[in-house]
């Protein structure tokens, strides 16, 4: 294996323990000094739901919370579940904008909001952004978040 990148890999498991030990808050009381960058967890009654990776972990945390469908990644997602809409589409039928004109769908969106506003958040810094991508990863794995998926289409 490549020396480099073994040493980044060994780098993944300390990190991951002091994401886990990191004192959870909610979005609405963010610490002052959180990070600038990093990795986030979502958990909700224990249960760890969604990582994900940021070079500024303030305004990302904020963006989930938006009601834009094209800044709440993680609420969007929450939402095609609940609503049944579970496939993305890049053309018009389907797309982000248009499922918002649904009733059904938008109410699980808002719904999705307010629900991620009092989930859990842990952060821990991680500035470079090879090891972010691979501690996100790592986390993912570890603890099993059913709401990442990588999948791109």
């Amino acid at each position: 294996m490549n020396a480099q990148f073994a040493a980044c890999l060994h780098e993944l498991e300390p990190k991951f323990s002091t994401l886990l030990q990191a004192k959870p808050f909610k979005i609405c009381n963010t610490p002052a000094d959180i990070p600038k960058s990093g990795i986030y967890l979502f958990s909700e009654n224990g249960a760890h739901l969604y990582v994900g990776r940021s070079a500024n972990i303030r305004n990302r945390l904020k963006n989930h919370c938006r009601t834009h469908e094209n800044t709440a990644a993680f609420a969007l997602l929450l939402a095609r579940q609940k609503s049944g809409c579970l496939t993305p589409s890049y053309r018009k039928a389907g797309s982000r904008r248009e499922l918002m004109t649904q009733e059904r769908f938008r109410e699980a969106f808002f719904s999705a909001i307010e629900r991620i506003k009092q989930m859990d958040v842990r952060v821990i810094e991680e500035s470079d952004p090879i090891r972010q991508t691979l501690l996100e990863l790592y986390v993912s794995i570890a603890l099993g978040t059913p709401r990442n998926s990588f999948k791109t289409t």
